[in-house]
């Protein structure tokens, strides 16, 4: 089946390359979602991922004529969202603001709770929850990169080496680096 997307999205990117600008619809429809979770998990923000997955595909529709068919599609989108995301960042950092209307990812219930637990169960689940969150926000940017492409958007070493420009081996050290990191910050949890 991922064989059959993949093709898929290369047939709508060589529609959109030729003037269907409709193909782009195609594209945001199958790819809307994982790119606002992969934006998600960095930021912690759904308005800010939001905004950043719709700037991706701004810049798609802009770049449809330079887009290459020998590579993944999926590379290619998530390297123009990490390429945002590190843009965003920076950005961020010189700009510094405080949000007084929406609370953050540790405060939001990202899960429904489950009826099964007790109450102290449940606090300590969602203390569970808030420590790894924190932990994984921590990390630093190349680490949490990695990992994050690599656990939950099931990339492999080679595709998340195209997407950050680097090595392989240097994407298998920074997903290491970025659990023994983790391990040593959450030891309390395992």
């Amino acid at each position: 089946m991922a064989e059959n997307s993949e093709e898929a999205d290369r047939e709508a990117m060589r529609r959109l390359s030729s003037g269907d600008d409709l193909a782009l619809n195609e594209l945001m429809e199958r790819w809307k979602q994982p790119l606002i979770n992969y934006l998600f998990r960095h930021l912690g923000h759904e308005h800010e991922a939001v905004d950043l997955a719709q700037e991706t595909f701004v810049r798609i529709y802009e770049n449809r004529l330079r887009y290459r068919a020998d590579g993944k599609f999926s590379s290619w989108l998530f390297t123009i969202a990490t390429n945002l995301y590190r843009n965003h960042v920076r950005w961020k950092s010189r700009h510094p603001t405080v949000s007084l209307s929406e609370p953050s990812a540790t405060d939001q219930g990202l899960q429904i709770p489950d009826s099964s637990l007790t109450s102290e169960e449940t606090v300590l689940k969602k203390e569970r929850h808030r420590e790894v969150w924190h932990a994984l926000q921590e990390l630093p940017s190349d680490l949490k990169t990695s990992l994050i492409l690599f656990e939950f958007e099931d990339k492999s070493h080679q595709e998340i080496a195209q997407i950050l420009s680097c090595t392989k081996k240097a994407v298998e050290t920074r997903i290491y680096r970025a659990r023994k990191i983790l391990q040593e910050k959450l030891k309390r949890w395992l």
